[in-house]
């Protein structure tokens, strides 16, 4: 009896390219995720990290945010949509017309049932590999966020915060962020 092999076809950014506009897409590793639209909670604490984030940014001429969805193309096979992300004022050069070409320094994730797998793992590692130095992951039904720095092309747990405490960032000196405010 014979074998046969079904080879699964890996995606590029031209394929992506043509996905429909009316729903979001990721393409990691040649394949593409549809994500689906984020839940009430997941856009409200969204919004009030991007509002935190967005005022410190701008009260100090620091760089540019950037909020889902907005393609940041790492290359032909890995073009991902972070909810949040911060690019530095020293590498706005990366910031394209359609997109951004390149790692981000900040990238921020807001789990959902939909895509926890893939923002603790898979993306996790591909923003590692691209060098993203500074990666948050929101937990919204624990009320928690993980903050990871990378050393040596990996993600070491900086700090876990909860609700009743003040985040302050790595790479953004002098940025904290009160997350009861964030969690209400």
């Amino acid at each position: 009896m014979a074998t046969s092999i079904i080879e699964k076809k890996r995606y590029t950014y031209d394929d992506y390219l043509k996905t429909p506009d009316d729903m979001r897409y990721e393409l990691i590793e040649g394949e593409l995720y549809m994500t689906p639209s984020p839940i009430t909670n997941h856009q409200r604490i969204s919004g009030r990290i991007e509002f935190e984030l967005r005022k410190f940014v701008a009260e100090n001429d620091c760089g540019e945010v950037f909020d889902a969805p907005y393609d940041v193309y790492f290359d032909d096979e890995n073009v991902v949509q972070p909810d949040i992300l911060f690019i530095s004022k020293d590498r706005l050069n990366i910031i394209g017309d359609k997109n951004l070409q390149g790692a981000p320094d900040l990238v921020i994730e807001i789990l959902s049932e939909s895509n926890a797998y893939r923002d603790l793992i898979q993306k996790k590692k591909l923003y590692a590999r691209h060098s993203v130095k500074e990666y948050w992951i929101v937990v919204p039904g624990e009320k928690t966020i993980d903050i990871h720095i990378l050393k040596d092309k990996t993600y070491q747990l900086y700090q876990t915060l909860g609700e009743d405490e003040i985040l302050e960032s790595p790479i953004l000196k002098g940025f904290k962020m009160e997350l009861k405010a964030i969690f209400k």
